[in-house]
């Protein structure tokens, strides 16, 4: 491990004051702060910050960029507290910069084993933050503390062994005294899980595993000795409700990814989503989207937690566009199914039963011969942020549309370290003929990215902006209505949260694969973004 440190005396505002719990679940109150990955323990990703106006939005210029020493995908989103910005250099590098002229103050350097084995690149999403210390999970499962006013490594847990496959890609989530993380490593044929530590120490303090184990509700869903290699990994952070003290964390597919022979049954609790009480770890409820997933669909969506009027009173709701096509709304309580309709092109279900189960298509599954299935393997949307806006009442999803992959099937057997998967499918552009899918064939209709606004108490949809090519960047949107999201066309852009209007749009030179965040300081406004491996700040000129 390297660590630069520099004075701190250079700092314009070390950590001011210390980030209580309190501040994370009050983070509205002050919204200058970015506090969490999804800027807010609900996951909205709003911020009631409205100096940027669609009027304005114009005038935006960039203000300074920030190059990554690092060629892998920079998909972290910052976290800005009193007056300092931190975020994560691929694989495992936290840096602390000055949020309004990019300067950096000091960095940690983590050097991952050699044995990791990650299935989509050397990635982190970013940091979490409790009192003046920073978390990190690391690409080798472990999970490491840095003092946030210098660098300094405070401890460092060892979460899973990263030669079975096991990794951590996504941003902790601090829960009262707690750190949370789940393990990625579905690919490898791990089994699942996701771990509360002591924040002041490190010490474990409750796992759940995202695949019971013999004895336990569940277990019977997997055949034979299956559950020991299913998967059900994690890829996103989870939210938390407070009055009902639940976090809520999206469940990765079940393992091997598209040959479910040896593996019967539902397969609890992959391709889920699960509500855990947060002092305990016990499973309050759980929805599964896609039961004996085939489709490597995953949950690997954030939670998003929302106040809406449903049928004439207050529910408390989750909103959930998943990847297998449908957006979803569930009571966040008890896990009621309320609402499930597609948001993109589906022909593996015909929709749900009164319990909230999809309807199998019969023969539309993967084949030796191969299966077209809509959407494909990259799903209708993937773990890239969705936004929710109080003020719109709208649901932005980044969506895959006219998408469909062939799914083919093969036999997979388990060896420690390696790939688990029962082969992979192949990407369709274009239609069938002969029952023969033609490849690179695209229409000006298919397989585009689009932001796509959606009417949670119907699920209808409002707008779409269309892009030319797909996308894989999160969504932000802001008290003045205005939406900020980007994709591999290389475009940051604004829109008008109220009708995808296009307002401004600038090329930053690399995909955008990340989620935009927003914070002020001394009373201006910036939104971020990285894109290729570039952090990119822009504000109103002066």
């Amino acid at each position: 491990m390297i660590r630069r440190l520099f004075p701190l005396l250079l700092i314009a505002g070390t950590l001011a004051a210390q980030v209580s719990f309190d501040r994370q679940v009050n983070a509205g109150k002050e919204p200058q702060n970015w506090l969490t990955y999804s800027g807010n323990l609900m996951s909205q990703r709003y911020s009631s910050l409205d100096q940027m106006t669609p009027q304005n939005v114009k005038n935006l210029e960039l203000k300074w960029i920030f190059q990554a020493r690092s060629l892998e995908k920079f998909e972290a989103t910052p976290l800005v507290i009193d007056g300092i910005m931190y975020t994560v250099q691929a694989p495992n590098d936290v840096v602390a910069l000055d949020p309004v002229t990019g300067r950096v103050f000091w960095a940690y350097s983590y050097s991952p084993s050699p044995l990791s084995r990650p299935c989509c690149g050397r990635v982190n999403r970013g940091v979490a933050v409790s009192g003046d210390t920073l978390f990190m999970g690391t690409i080798d499962a472990h999970l490491i503390a840095v003092d946030a006013k210098n660098g300094r490594p405070l401890w460092n847990t060892t979460v899973a062994k990263p030669e079975a496959g096991y990794a951590i890609t996504h941003a902790p989530l601090v829960i009262k005294d707690k750190v949370i993380v789940g393990v990625a490593g579905g690919e490898f044929g791990i089994r699942g899980f996701i771990a509360a530590y002591d924040v002041k120490t490190g010490k474990e303090v409750w796992r759940f595993y995202t695949i019971p184990g013999p004895g336990e509700p569940g277990h019977e869903t997997w055949d034979g000795d299956s559950w020991k290699t299913g998967g059900a990994s994690v890829w996103v952070t989870g939210s938390y409700d407070p009055a009902l003290n639940l976090t809520y964390w999206g469940i990765g597919n079940a393992g091997p990814d598209y040959n479910g022979d040896e593996r019967g049954g539902d397969n609890l609790y992959s391709s889920s989503v699960v509500a855990l009480n947060a002092d305990t770890g016990k499973l309050k409820w759980h929805y599964q989207f896609s039961p004996h997933d085939e489709f490597d669909y995953d949950a690997t969506q954030v939670p998003v937690l929302a106040d809406i009027n449903w049928q004439g009173r207050m529910r408390n709701v989750m909103l959930w566009a998943n990847r297998n096509g449908f957006f979803y709304v569930l009571d966040r309580a008890t896990g009621q199914f309320l609402l499930g309709k597609p948001f993109v092109e589906v022909n593996w279900a015909t929709g749900f039963d009164e319990k909230g189960r999809p309807m199998r298509v019969t023969g539309k599954v993967p084949t030796p011969e191969g299966t077209v299935i809509f959407p494909g393997n990259q799903g209708g949307t993937n773990w890239y942020s969705p936004s929710f806006s109080p003020r719109t009442g709208l649901f932005y999803i980044p969506s895959w549309v006219n998408y469909s992959s062939v799914y083919l099937k093969a036999k997979a057997e388990y060896e420690e370290g390696k790939r688990f998967v029962g082969t992979s499918p192949r990407s369709v552009i274009g239609g069938a003929t002969g029952g023969v899918p033609k490849i690179n064939t695209r229409k000006d209709d298919e397989g585009y990215g689009a932001v796509r606004a959606i009417d949670p108490m119907t699920g209808d949809r409002k707008w779409e902006f269309k892009m030319n090519d797909v996308t894989d960047a999160g969504v932000l949107t802001t008290g003045s209505d205005l939406l900020f999201s980007g994709g591999r066309e290389g475009y940051f852009y604004a829109l008008n949260a109220r009708n995808g209007e296009l307002l401004w749009k600038a090329n930053l030179g690399g995909a955008v694969i990340s989620g935009p965040m927003t914070y002020a300081v001394g009373g201006k406004q910036y939104v971020a973004v990285s894109a290729g491996s570039a952090l990119f700040v822009y504000g109103l000129r002066e």
